[in-house]
């Protein structure tokens, strides 16, 4: 891959992580305001509450596993190993890595461990 794909791939990932780690520290910044702040003696209120928490708890482990995703791809720039498959050791595919950044599958080798997931699944 070329120097100025690899500096294309690291300011899009940079970008991504920088704004996930803003979200992240808004998020609990909200929670801990909203929990000063409150105080609900009706039970439905607070169930409420509880459970905006919990969708918001769930959205935020999500983005802390794609934050990590996002590292390990940064870090396979530094190293030179960003852009090829994992499994067969190919190149990945320009248009995958614009869709998704942090994949370490080409789409051959993806496709065929979805259909394997599926079928143990079965």
């Amino acid at each position: 891959m070329k120097k100025e794909d690899l500096e294309y791939f690291q300011g899009i990932l940079q970008k991504q992580l920088d704004d996930l780690v803003r979200g992240a520290g808004r998020t609990v910044d909200d929670m801990t305001e909203i929990e000063s702040k409150s105080s609900f003696p009706d039970p439905t209120d607070r169930a409420a509450l509880e459970s905006d928490r919990n969708f918001e708890l769930r959205i935020r482990d999500r983005e802390r596993k794609l934050i990590n995703k996002i590292r390990k791809a940064l870090d396979k720039i530094e190293d030179g190993s960003f852009g090829f498959c994992e499994v067969c050791g190919e190149p990945i595919e320009f248009k995958r890595l614009e869709a998704r950044p942090v994949t370490t599958h080409c789409i051959e080798c993806k496709t065929t461990a979805e259909e394997e997931e599926k079928i143990r699944r079965l």
